[in-house]
């Protein structure tokens, strides 16, 4: 096995330093280029994710109204490249428009429960009087207090013929 110069070509392939160089060599040289030498590292920064658009409903009526007020040849075709939004966004608007433009949420529907509105409308029901019960057993305790503190006999519960 022979030794090259730099261990891999033959001294006849190497071109000399003063040959022209096709367009291949050229932009292979351009590549092979060390660090730190004509190069700019690239930048580290982490780009963030990219976030799904929302379209808000004035900006779709908004255009949805030029669309459909359009009248040149190529008109909507424009508007959709300066807005940055496909054909398909119109066709979905306006079958939103159609129903009323009510907004789509993703994901799985929440299943109806007949039975959830009025568990709901009990337990705010029992928490009222619940709370209602302790502001009442408070004042009972107090009234129990001050009739002790000032020496007045309370009617016990069964007698009832002081109240007539």
């Amino acid at each position: 096995m022979k030794m090259y110069i730099n261990g891999l070509i033959p001294p006849s392939v190497l071109p000399s330093p003063g040959a022209k160089r096709s367009e291949v060599e050229r932009s292979e040289t351009e590549r092979s280029v060390a660090p730190g030498e004509g190069r700019t590292a690239p930048n580290p920064e982490v780009v963030p994710k990219a976030k799904r658009r929302q379209f808000t409903a004035d900006y779709k009526k908004r255009i949805l109204a030029e669309a459909d007020a359009a009248t040149e040849l190529g008109a909507i075709g424009t508007m959709l490249r300066r807005e940055g939004i496909y054909s398909s966004h119109l066709t979905h608007w306006r079958q939103q428009r159609d129903l009323g433009l009510a907004p789509h949420r993703r994901g799985p529907k929440p299943k109806y429960d007949p039975l959830a509105e009025e568990v709901r409308q009990l337990k705010r029901e029992n928490n009222h009087l619940t709370k209602r019960l302790a502001r009442a057993e408070l004042i009972i305790d107090v009234q129990k207090k001050v009739s002790l503190l000032l020496g007045i006999p309370l009617a016990a519960a069964g007698n009832d013929e002081s109240c007539s």
